[in-house]
Formats: C-alpha cells, structure tokens, sequence
C-alpha cells in the first residue's frame, strides 16, 4: 500500500469497523483523565461486536514496563491479526493519532515472544505493550521503497522524504525505515504519560547505544520504565533508531 493512502484507509476502519479479514468490531471514543494532572486523554475502545475475547487473558498482573512495538502493517490487518490468538497488545496507534484500545491494559496476552529475555511468558505479563501501526524496514528497489513483503508492493518514491527515514549505518540489516506521524508521537506520549500514572511505571529510557540493543536476561527482567522489542529480541527491528526517541523522552 502507499504510504499517501494509508489515512484514507484507517478513515474506512473509522467509519465502518471492519477489520481486512471481515471481522466487526464497535468503536466507542471516551475520555478519560490523567492521574494527577489536569490533562486527559482519548482513548477509543474498539471491541468485537461478537463479544469474542479469546485472544487476551483476563487475569489481572502487575505491570513494571511498557513496551513499544511497531506492527510492520496496516491498521485494518494490524487490529484484524492482533485479535486473531493470543499475541496481542490492549493499544494499537494509527498513522491519525488514535489510539484504539484492544482490551483492558490490566490484563495481558503475549506480545514478545519465543526467546524473550527474561521468558515470553513472566515478561508479557508484567509488561503493557503498544503497537504503532508502521510498516518498519523498506527495501530501495530504483526509485522506489518497497515494503520487505514484495518487491512490487510500493511504499513511496525516493523523492516523498515525508514518508521514510535513510540511516546513516543500516539497522539490522535494513538503510531505510517507514516514518512515523506527528500525531502519532503526541498519542505515543500522552498514552505513556497517563499508563505510567495509571500503575506507577517510572518513565526510565535506556539511553544509547543501549537503547537499540538486545539487553542481558536479567537486565530486561529487571528492568522498569519504556523499553522496545528490540531490547529482549535480536531478530526484531522494532523500534530502532529510525523512531524520534528524542520526541517523547522530553
């Protein structure tokens, strides 16, 4: 999908609720305060209309972290894999800034994965995860970038400097990155801000190198405050230097 049509297509999630596997989901926009301070925060529910809550556990844990992912898709197919099993996340952030609130974020669903630091399992659990829907790493094929799914699949022309991010040293393998939108770091921030009021996390940011790096067990495990895939994973590129990390540690 080009990068120029994605608002358009989370404008028909918006107004319809259909997900790209067909499924129905009730979208309810509320606002809701940020503990101890004046500002507050909006926050859209979007639950199944079927009432199906399979792909999360409803048990209540602790939360010590939060963690950033981006989905390396787009918004109908991101919310429609997210509620498919039990990989999921409560938040997904759309390219417009909304904030669409999958499930309850006190309850959990794995969102890390198999050879996590610290264990899939204890680590999806007491951490809160956030998927921005983003396409991640292209791949430069002439004048185009091209989404790492198919060659064909075209993202932007070299020339919309808009809609990517050229590294100066590749990342994991990867030169080029999908940007992210101003309205999706403020929602990125207020999200932080109100989740780590809501269950005390401190708002820690590893600071580089150490931010794009893979951490020890017990350094993840112990670890409270914002961290990324890519510090419990060596095979993930979310989120990477490619992110404006300056944008939300201010």
């Amino acid at each position: 999908m080009k990068a120029s049509s994605i608002l358009n297509h989370e404008s028909t999630f918006q107004s319809n609720g259909l997900d790209s596997f067909g499924k129905k989901f009730i979208l309810t926009e509320g606002t809701f305060p940020i503990k101890d301070t004046p500002e507050t925060i909006k926050i859209m529910d979007c639950a199944r209309d079927n009432g199906d809550k399979s792909f999360f556990y409803q048990e209540v844990t602790a939360k010590k972290k939060i963690v950033l992912h981006y989905t390396m898709g787009y918004l109908k197919g991101d919310i429609g894999t997210l509620t498919q099993q039990h990989v999921s996340v409560p938040f997904v952030i759309g390219r417009n800034g909304v904030i669409y609130n999958l499930f309850a974020s006190k309850y959990w669903s794995y969102h890390l994965g198999p050879g996590a630091r610290g264990g899939n399992t204890p680590m999806s659990r007491e951490s809160i995860g956030i998927e921005i829907s983003n396409i991640g790493p292209l791949k430069m094929i002439g004048n185009n970038l091209v989404t790492t799914y198919s060659d064909s699949d075209i993202y932007c022309t070299l020339d919309e400097k808009q809609y990517y991010t050229k590294l100066t040293t590749k990342y994991r393998g990867y030169e080029f990155y999908a940007t992210y939108t101003n309205a999706q770091y403020e929602a990125i921030n207020q999200l932080i801000k109100f989740l780590c009021a809501k269950y005390n996390i401190p708002k820690n940011f590893l600071n580089e190198p150490e931010r794009y790096e893979i951490m020890t067990d017990e350094g993840f495990t112990n670890f409270t405050g914002i961290a990324s895939h890519v510090n419990c994973r060596n095979d993930k590129t979310d989120i990477g230097p490619a992110f404006e990390w300056n944008k939300i540690i201010k």
